[in-house]
């Protein structure tokens, strides 16, 4: 058992004197009394929690200010992690809605395109058809002209023909 005698409360517990008051726990328990038939041990569980607290209590400033940093730290660090988490989802949705748009965008050039070519198909096949009418209905007026030319050529020669004298005109007299 431990026995700890009734003092004014000592002075402050500087590191090394901490785990000095650690270590004499550890010897205590490890050399108290075993409880028959078991692996446990008998202490004075008041005293020996007196003490922990105590070197708990004695504990530097620093040392209470660094756990609090560092769960801080964690807290910070999982803000930030959900953020990045929060980021990414967004970067990924409009990187997939821009790339959504491009290909809409891709799809409608692509269309217009290929309207394009069928436009251009399509007035090549109506030009080449309409030289084609021309060219026809031209021959044909050409025939035309080319016979309706002889046929002035014919009565124009016919025209220019000596023609026969005319007869006297009767004098009388």
């Amino acid at each position: 058992m431990i026995d700890h005698p009734e003092e004014a409360r000592p002075a402050p517990l500087v590191p090394g004197r901490i785990a000095d008051l650690l270590e004499d726990l550890i010897s205590e328990i490890e050399a108290a009394r075993a409880v028959p038939l078991s692996n446990n041990v008998m202490i004075n569980q008041e005293d020996l929690l007196d003490r922990l607290h105590q070197a708990s209590e004695e504990l530097p400033e620093e040392l209470r200010a660094a756990r609090w940093m560092v769960r801080e730290r964690e807290s910070y660090i999982a803000r930030t992690n959900e953020k990045a988490r929060e980021l990414i989802a967004s970067a990924k949705a409009e990187s997939e809605r821009l790339v959504s748009e491009n290909y809409i965008v891709q799809e409608a050039v692509e269309e217009a395109n290929t309207l394009v070519r069928n436009a251009e198909s399509e007035a090549r096949r109506i030009r080449l058809e309409a030289e084609d009418y021309a060219e026809r209905h031209l021959g044909e007026a050409e025939t035309v002209l080319g016979e309706l030319y002889r046929y002035v050529t014919e009565a124009r020669a016919e025209l220019h023909k000596a023609l026969p004298p005319s007869p006297e005109p009767p004098i009388s007299g």
